[in-house]
């Protein structure tokens, strides 16, 4: 990212990918023409990086602070003590750290009397200028920045709808050992996206953009109950499962109401239901 400092500084040759994010074309820092580099900055992040950095800063700062007047007042005939306690400090702000140095000042005896703290920044360093910046890699031929960033974005759009099968699905990682049954895994997964875009696709079609996880939580809060109760037909005696479906919230009736479905409003029977076991 430091060879592309000059570049992030530029105002012009920038091109709006999404609102807020914006993008651009730069050569290889090696000069490799097989393959391309896409220079991406976002204003919310930048900011939210920025501030990050500063409240670590001041915090630091602030921790050194205290021991540097502690050898004021005490100064120490050891430096041991007194540098694992600035490495704890540093460890705990590690983005700050890289900004701020921390030297112990001792007197002609050898003591520690003092902290001495400093910003060693050259004069073609810009310590926030990287913030909210990413840099793309790829090997595809394409010179537009905003197709490149769609692409990049439809990847992360697949690494989230694999997360979405491990925790909303519940599908855990499995260490499998036949070749078949790996294909089956990567078909449920491809399976799981397949649906997760035709929800967003929905979504979009009825103007609810296209938070599909927003979704799938106002409709999970939706539920059901199945009530069994023995009833006599003759002779025998026989249980009967009704099942009935709560009224949603009204915030989630309206969502529904929105997407044209319907809740059944009657119980009905319910067959060969499997009996809870608790273990």
């Amino acid at each position: 990212m430091r060879a592309y400092e000059a570049e992030l500084a530029e105002k012009e040759n920038w091109i709006e990918v999404q609102h807020g994010v914006e993008a651009r074309l730069v050569a290889h820092p090696d000069g490799d023409g097989q393959e391309r580099f896409v220079l991406c900055r976002s204003t919310a992040r930048g900011a939210t990086e920025r501030a990050m950095l500063e409240r670590q800063m001041a915090r630091q700062t602030e921790e050194l602070a205290k021991v540097d007047a502690s050898l004021w007042r005490r100064p120490a005939t050891e430096s041991g003590p007194v540098e694992r306690r600035i490495g704890r400090w540093m460890g705990k702000y590690p983005a700050a750290a890289r900004w701020l140095r921390a030297e112990v000042v001792r007197d002609g005896t050898g003591r520690a009397i003092e902290l001495g703290l400093s910003c060693p920044v050259r004069e073609d360093e810009h310590p926030t200028l990287a913030k909210g910046a990413s840099l793309l890699r790829t090997n595809c031929t394409e010179t537009d920045p905003a197709k490149l960033w769609r692409w990049h974005m439809q990847l992360t759009q697949a690494e989230a709808a694999f997360r979405t099968a491990k925790s909303d699905i519940g599908l855990r990682p499995v260490y499998h050992q036949k070749s078949e049954r790996v294909d089956a895994h990567l078909l449920v997964c491809f399976l799981s996206l397949a649906l997760w875009r035709t929800l967003e696709m929905w979504m979009r079609g009825k103007w609810l953009g296209t938070s599909a996880r927003k979704l799938v939580e106002a409709v999970g809060t939706i539920r059901s109950i199945d009530v069994s109760a023995p009833v006599k037909r003759g002779d025998r005696e026989v249980t009967l499962s009704l099942r009935t479906v709560a009224r949603p919230d009204a915030d989630v009736a309206t969502l529904l109401a929105y997407l044209g479905l319907r809740l059944p409003r009657d119980s009905r029977l319910v067959e060969n239901v499997v009996e809870k076991t608790g273990r």
